[in-house]
């Protein structure tokens, strides 16, 4: 295509969930809710662990990193998604974009293998109790962890490198409160193609990695829980792993349906779906491990009661 007669957008516009303006000043107030208590929520995840020995277990070491994932994931698009919210002209620069873009990928990638890397661990616990010490030690949790990282850091740049290569000549307004790359590929005046291929092959090639391990992972601890002769005993299993199983149908449900569905313009029910895994979903996750997790909300008393003030003689 001849880019030469063709305006060079430098700047987006971020429509956002409303152009009301009434509207948007409730919208403000709500989601800075759920931002400060998201950044509350993990932050005491994160210190209760940091603080508590008895939470010194693989298990917490992955929770640990969990929230400082969900922290960096909500942080990558509510601050920008609160300034456009008060703002006159709701815009973004094209690089800003593409940098948002990137971190937005790059943190959900690595939740994601994360969540997996958390199914193998309870999949060691429940299968595997007798060995768990020895096949969840530091070095394998140390190496699930930077190969989390890592894979979410080259689903980041494969798809980020490919946005590099597009143009766009107008128009310039997104249909959504962020930048995700279904919504750069629309807006793009040039050939789309190869990075429609790239993210499309990076979902299938990193997602259905991570899922495979994490559907592997809960086939066989299903069947070591069904095995489990005592109610009491299959409920205590499978308490365990509720918390995590609750996160990754959160997680991957909402995911699966906003990228694997064909690149066309978004919808109100896309925005609402982009919400739940990128803003909603690393709010509750503090509070799922928190309510059904005795570990956590035993150490969360114990912090509590440290700083009880005396009882007056």
């Amino acid at each position: 295509m001849n880019m030469e007669n063709q305006t060079v957008v430098t700047e987006f516009v971020l429509l956002g969930l409303s152009s009301n303006p009434q509207l948007q000043i409730f919208l403000f107030l709500v989601f800075l809710v759920i931002y400060v208590i998201t950044l509350l929520g993990n932050m005491m995840i994160i210190l209760l662990i940091r603080l508590n020995p008895q939470l010194h277990t693989p298990m917490y070491f992955f929770l640990f990193h969990l929230s400082l994932v969900d922290i960096c994931y909500s942080s990558v698009t509510v601050p920008k998604m609160l300034q456009n919210f008060l703002a006159e002209r709701k815009t973004i620069s094209v690089n800003g974009c593409i940098v948002q873009n990137f971190f937005f990928l790059f943190s959900g990638g690595t939740e994601v293998f994360i969540l997996s890397a958390m199914a193998y661990d309870r999949y060691a616990a429940i299968c595997n109790p007798l060995h768990y010490v020895g096949t969840m030690n530091k070095q394998v949790c140390g190496h699930l962890l930077g190969g989390s990282c890592l894979s979410g850091f080259l689903y980041a740049l494969a798809n980020t490198l490919s946005i590099l290569s597009l143009h766009f000549c107008g128009p310039n307004e997104i249909n959504h409160f962020s930048c995700e790359p279904p919504l750069l590929l629309i807006l793009s005046c040039s050939e789309t193609l190869m990075p429609k291929l790239v993210l499309l092959t990076s979902i299938i090639i990193f997602g259905s990695s991570s899922f495979l391990l994490t559907f592997v992972s809960y086939t066989y601890i299903i069947s070591a829980i069904l095995r489990i002769h005592t109610a009491k005993g299959r409920r205590k299993a499978f308490s365990t792993c509720s918390s995590h199983l609750i996160v990754v149908v959160l997680f991957y449900g909402t995911g699966c349906f906003r990228y694997m569905k064909p690149t066309s313009e978004v919808s109100g029910f896309d925005r609402i779906i982009s919400i739940q895994y990128s803003i909603l979903t690393p709010m509750v996750n503090p509070i799922i491990y928190s309510l059904k997790n005795k570990d956590v909300k035993m150490a969360l008393w114990k912090l509590f009661a440290k700083f009880k003030f005396p009882k007056e003689s």
